[in-house]
């Protein structure tokens, strides 16, 4: 099984390591520092051994990676990760600014649903279930979030569940959720954010987040 390095650290952009599997276009490695789509957070961007990567995808608790057709890699061999940097740290930032808005809104609305969630690199996105127009709650919850990340809290990252690889974030004093994704050092990095309310359909919201 891959040993998935951005966990421990996030903010590293390369990784040397080996080819474990080979099958047609899709690979898979011993160490990875490329995190694959999960929990509404898209892929990183990069290569693997100078091949661009098409696709990432989880498979239990294994990660494979599809490369264009015509890669001559082999089991073994030793390749090179790289990651789009930029994406990667837009990506940690949005998620985080997306976590706290759902933590902010389920203390404002205890009886709310969350029913879908997407992490983009320009913006992210939490859909919820709810009967009412939550353009009222935007300024409190924006306002409070903007609290948060100025203080400049430190972010705890860990394992729950070491062998069924279950993550948390945890800002002491504030909240432990579960998350696997990859995650800030400390709140600051978040920037200002925006949020906007849209209507997704009958007795449905969405909030969409953008960072400055």
């Amino acid at each position: 099984m891959t040993r998935k390095l951005f966990w421990d650290d996030p903010y590293r952009t390369e990784l040397d390591t080996q080819v474990v599997s080979v099958t047609g276009a899709e690979i898979t490695l011993a160490e990875t520092i490329f995190y694959a789509e999960s929990g509404g957070q898209e892929s990183d961007a990069g290569s693997i051994g100078g091949w661009p990567v098409l696709n990432a995808r989880k498979d239990g608790l294994e990660i494979i990676y599809t490369l264009a057709e015509g890669n001559d890699l082999k089991p073994g061999d030793p390749v090179r990760q790289c990651i789009d940097w930029e994406r990667r740290y837009r990506l940690m930032r949005l998620h985080f600014a997306a976590e706290l808005v759902l933590e902010l809104v389920y203390r404002a609305l205890p009886s709310v649903e969350k029913i879908g969630a997407h992490i983009a690199a320009n913006k992210a996105r939490i859909d919820f279930a709810w009967p009412e127009n939550l353009s009222g709650l935007l300024p409190t919850i924006q306002t409070q979030a903007h609290d948060l990340i100025a203080a400049d809290h430190p972010i705890r990252s860990a394992f729950s569940d070491e062998a069924a690889q279950r993550r948390y974030w945890e800002i002491e004093g504030f909240a432990r959720v579960s998350c696997g994704g990859t995650h800030l050092r400390r709140t600051s990095e978040v920037g200002l954010i925006d949020l906007k309310r849209r209507n997704v359909g009958k007795e449905k919201e969405r909030i969409e987040i953008t960072v400055q």
